[in-house]
């Protein structure tokens, strides 16, 4: 019988595991219960390998390990097997894990994305490659707002890779361009990713989804800048829409008015409500069309007012005697560490002073009249009076004049309103109204989840709450919202959480036989032997994370590996917000190399019959390189994850 080449790939893998685990043993000139946990890492590594179920595995692994190194103790086991699982359901944290998923399976269910795909390729008809730009652009999008990389890699899979198969794109471009977009989602937030490593790591989730915005932004732009250069150096391998492909049906009554849709809008819709001529167009429907036609002019007019306000605003500075002013903590057991900090607290040992002598007066107090009323009738004095009295009224701040940055912002942006408006077409306006229909009403559940996660207005349960029912909102607007979606909506949800808070149950269980063996002691003194510098450690743990990829998922890597690595962090002075956005930016490696490529799989159960598997590997190759790069460039410019955290939180 005839092993395919995964397989093989599989198996050596797991020989050399095992290989590594005999030679460590074997090279110990001691060996200690350190030794029982490495056996006991090297051994779950294969049994999921094997296509053991992680969680159980880990638990079972867990309690086998933990019943040996409590010297076949069961009491002493189940004990500690029971405080871990509780330990882990106490989380709040893990409370908007079901809430986001529920969110984005319901707006999956909104049959938003085929209105979404159709506008974006349609409004990026001239760029090249506008096939694949459209499809990358797609799955950020509704990649954001669902988080599910199985539902946007399969619905995209559905609905683009036949378009641009069509179109004569290459098979593998196409086929890399949907896997690498539909695993944005496990980056941008809001992502399940990012909330189990703030639980595994102890880091604000607030933090991370503020931190991973402009990485996930970087990376889709990567993408798409790749994407347009190879479709301008080999266009055979992307070439341009035809006209049929870029054609737009106009509503009748726009018929009316014009015949070939290139038309400007604002003129022929004004010269259309001053006469007779509108009398084959009704009015409702030409003033209509005029305010949709007007939206990009108001939001520029609103986006002017306000920017104007905080220019002219002046900056109030607090009076030296208040000391420095307290940021909003991010979490609440920070608010007194972070008051303390601001310099707002009392002098220490003051409060305790005063209540245990007993002399605490309010002010103006008996004792103090004497002092005050000191000043000699026959002086001509005023009578004197407290300071807070005596102090003079501050003056009402005036406005200041706005900054010249701020009206050369206004001159730019109203000089691309008129050039905006001066090749508006009617064609134009029908794609503008199908971005209002799909775009849009997702744009705006995304920043209203995200905007209140990292302003502060919500925490991450209370927001991926408010997700959820804007999900809600969405699919009853658009008509789906029904009771068998709600059904297959909860059931899914339910089914994907549990599978997450059984591997969290497994990690903890897991992790504490790792720690009671001394397996996590025995690595940090053998990675502190090796005098590596921070950029080393750095460089060697992504290379382990990026190399786990090939045949573990994130899930897996995650609550197995990264509680060996946090508690190293603190010998390299390593940032533990900064080291979860580099592994989360590696980690999307992990659906895209093989053998357990899970994208790639996504994708072959609706493709085609003659794309092939390996196609899509070849496909997935050069976008596992742009991440490379995208973890080289957050190394190297550290301010890209972490400008938003420190201005909005630190």
């Amino acid at each position: 019988m005839k092993i395919r080449k995964e397989l093989w790939f599989g198996f050596s893998l797991m020989a050399l595991i095992l290989l590594a685990i005999v030679i460590v043993l074997v090279s110990a000139d001691k060996l200690t219960t350190g030794h029982l946990g490495l056996t006991m890492l090297a051994l779950v590594v294969v049994a999921i390998m094997l296509g053991f179920p992680t969680a159980f595995t880990l638990m079972g692994m867990g309690m086998i390990f933990t019943w040996l190194a409590y010297d076949r103790d069961t009491e002493k086991t189940l004990t500690l097997m029971v405080q871990s699982a509780f330990k882990v359901m106490g989380n709040d944290v893990l409370i908007s894990i079901p809430l986001f998923v529920f969110m984005g399976y319901l707006v999956e269910r909104a049959n938003l994305i085929e209105k979404l795909f159709k506008s974006l390729h349609l409004a990026l008809a001239r760029v090249p490659g506008s096939l694949a730009v459209a499809t990358l652009f797609t799955c950020a999008v509704f990649a954001t707002a669902t988080g599910i990389v199985g539902a946007v890699v399969t619905l995209m899979g559905l609905l683009a890779l036949p378009q641009m198969l069509r179109a004569g794109y290459d098979i593998r471009m196409s086929a890399g361009a949907i896997t690498a977009g539909g695993c944005l989602g496990i980056l941008i937030p809001p992502s399940v990713l990012l909330i189990v490593y703030g639980a595994t790591a102890g880091v604000s989730v607030v933090q991370l989804y503020a931190g991973a915005f402009f990485p996930g932004i970087m990376l889709a732009g990567l993408y798409v800048i790749y994407v347009i250069l190879i479709a301008k150096i080999k266009p055979q391998l992307a070439p341009p829409l035809t006209a049929e492909q870029r054609h737009i049906t106009l509503p009748a009554p726009t018929l009316e008015m014009v015949r070939d849709g290139a038309a400007n809008v604002l003129g022929t819709l004004l010269q259309q409500l001053k006469g007779k001529r509108n009398a084959a167009v009704p009015t409702g429907y030409l003033m209509r069309e005029l305010f949709i036609a007007l939206l990009p002019l108001l939001a520029f007019v609103l986006v002017a007012v306000l920017s104007y306000q905080v220019s002219t605003t002046p900056v109030v500075e607090a009076p030296a005697s208040t000391g420095s002013v307290m940021e909003v903590p991010s979490e609440g057991e920070d608010a007194a560490e972070e008051q303390a900090a601001s310099g707002l607290q009392a002098p220490p040992g003051s409060e305790e002073e005063a209540s245990s002598s007993g002399l605490s007066e309010p002010p103006g107090s008996e004792e103090d009249a004497p002092k005050e009323a000191a000043a000699p009738a026959d002086s001509g004095s005023a009578v004197a009076t407290p300071p807070s009295a005596a102090a003079p009224a501050e003056p009402t701040p005036e406005s200041v004049p706005a900054s010249t940055g701020y009206w050369i912002g206004l001159a730019a942006g109203a000089l691309a309103m008129v050039a905006f408006y001066a090749i508006f077409s009617f064609n134009r306006l029908e794609i503008f109204k199908m971005l209002l229909s799909s775009f849009f009403p997702l744009l705006i559940l995304i920043l209203a989840v995200l905007g209140s996660i990292v302003f502060g207005l919500a925490t991450p349960t209370e927001a991926a709450a408010v997700g959820a029912f804007g999900g809600a909102l969405l699919a009853a607007a658009y008509g789906r919202l029904n009771v068998e979606v709600v059904r297959e909506s909860a059931f899914l949800t339910a089914k994907t959480s549990a599978m997450v808070c059984w591997l969290f149950v497994g990690s903890a269980i897991f992790s504490a036989a790792f720690a009671l063996l001394g397996g996590q002691e025995l690595v940090e003194q053998w990675v502190l032997s090796l005098n590596l510098t921070k950029t080393q450690f750095l460089i060697l743990s992504q290379v382990i994370i990026f190399i786990l990829g090939w045949p573990l998922e994130w899930t897996e890597i995650i609550v197995i590996f990264m509680p060996i690595f946090i508690p190293l962090l603190d010998n390299f002075g390593v940032d533990p917000l900064f080291f979860g956005l580099l592994v989360a930016l590696n980690l999307q490696t992990a659906f895209l190399s093989p053998p357990v490529a899970m994208a790639a799989f996504y994708l072959k159960g609706v493709s085609p019959p003659h794309v092939t598997l390996n196609q899509i590997f070849a496909g997935m190759l050069p976008f596992m390189g742009i991440q490379i790069l995208a973890i080289v460039l957050l190394y190297m410019f550290p301010e890209i994850g972490l400008w938003l955290p420190q201005v909005l939180y630190r």
